[in-house]
């Protein structure tokens, strides 16, 4: 730092100022100390800089999955603003009931990060009222309901009453869900939200609702395919089916084309997220904005680090329909 002070002709008080980001200091001075800084390869201590500032000069994202495209599209959200704003991002990853208690036990991002994203994990009222223990730490959900915290998201039951809808119009009135279980309770909160759009948008057609054409299985490809092959064995099976996201509806198709179901001549399916399993299979679906979700989480945070306030704490996105060729009107007899 005294080397700096010399080339630019001024104190180490001022330069280590500037350096910091703190006020006292000109821009024009600024500008000409960073650029001596980096003339002369200086590179600012993170930990001194905390001492000054109480900052870590990091953030933490908590994630349930990395491998799942959903988690990896709204973390590079998150990343990408993060990392702008002179951040470095730390990943915990939480994939297993044993970790995921760890982690909520000893919160081991206290006076480690400076803020917390948490992304696509449905918390019990215990996890959240554990989040008190970071104190002042500010903490963001993207497609997380956090209780009291700043979280952006969708709105889950609008968008699967689209979806419903959307059958209905093709003409449809036994409409199946197909619901998606995990044993960490990953998606329990999204998997209740849609349920609850779907049995919201049947009652607004007038429809009834069949409970043994509402199937539950684990998340995922298999899970799916077991939800269908349920559904199909069922004395008046259902000519269209809700499945909750599209990793569940890609294992329904398969069972559907395996038993030689012409989809959508006599079963329709309709997915939901947008992944690119559905553009890839052809498979209609609610488009949700993943990468943006994340990258609004990151903005939160970084607004609520720097300047201690959130312009909007909770914001929804839109979702909206993406028809494809899974879906067409209900076949009538003799047609």
């Amino acid at each position: 730092m005294a080397d700096v002070a010399r080339a630019v002709g001024v104190s180490t008080g001022t330069v280590s100022r500037a350096l910091r980001g703190l006020p006292g200091v000109s821009e024009a001075m600024r500008r000409r100390i960073l650029r001596a800084a980096e003339g002369l390869d200086y590179v600012v201590s993170p930990g001194a800089s905390g001492l000054a500032t109480g900052r870590t000069g990091s953030v933490a994202v908590l994630v349930p999955h990395i491998s799942r495209w959903f988690h990896a599209r709204a973390l590079a959200g998150a990343h990408h603003v993060l990392r702008n704003a002179g951040f470095e991002v730390v990943l915990y990853h939480v994939e297993g009931i044993a970790e995921r208690r760890e982690f909520f036990e000893t919160l081991p991002v206290r006076r480690r990060a400076d803020g917390l994203v948490i992304i696509a994990l449905s918390l019990s009222e215990s996890e959240i009222a554990r989040l008190g223990g970071l104190g002042s730490m500010p903490v963001v959900g993207a497609s997380t309901d956090l209780g009291g915290h700043p979280s952006v998201g969708i709105d889950d039951p609008a968008g699967a009453a689209m979806a419903v809808r959307h059958l209905v119009n093709l003409g449809h009135q036994r409409i199946g869900m197909i619901r998606a279980t995990d044993e960490e309770g990953v998606h329990r909160g999204v998997s209740q939200r849609r349920l609850d759009g779907y049995l919201a948008a049947m009652a607004e057609c007038g429809l009834p609702v069949q409970q043994d054409s509402i199937v539950s299985a684990p998340w995922g490809v298999d899970g799916g395919a077991q939800a269908m092959a349920q559904l199909l064995s069922l004395r008046t099976p259902p000519t269209a089916v809700f499945a909750e996201a599209d990793d569940v509806a890609a294992g329904a198709l398969r069972t559907l084309r395996r038993a030689a179901v012409d989809v959508p001549g006599q079963m329709s399916l309709i997915g939901f997220d947008d992944s690119p399993i559905a553009d890839l299979l052809d498979l209609t679906t609610v488009a949700q904005p993943v990468y943006e979700q994340g990258l609004i989480a990151g903005r939160m945070l970084v607004d609520a680090v720097e300047q201690g306030t959130i312009a909007e704490s909770r914001q929804r996105l839109d979702t909206r329909l993406v028809p494809r060729g899974t879906t067409s009107a209900v076949r009538r007899p003799g047609r």
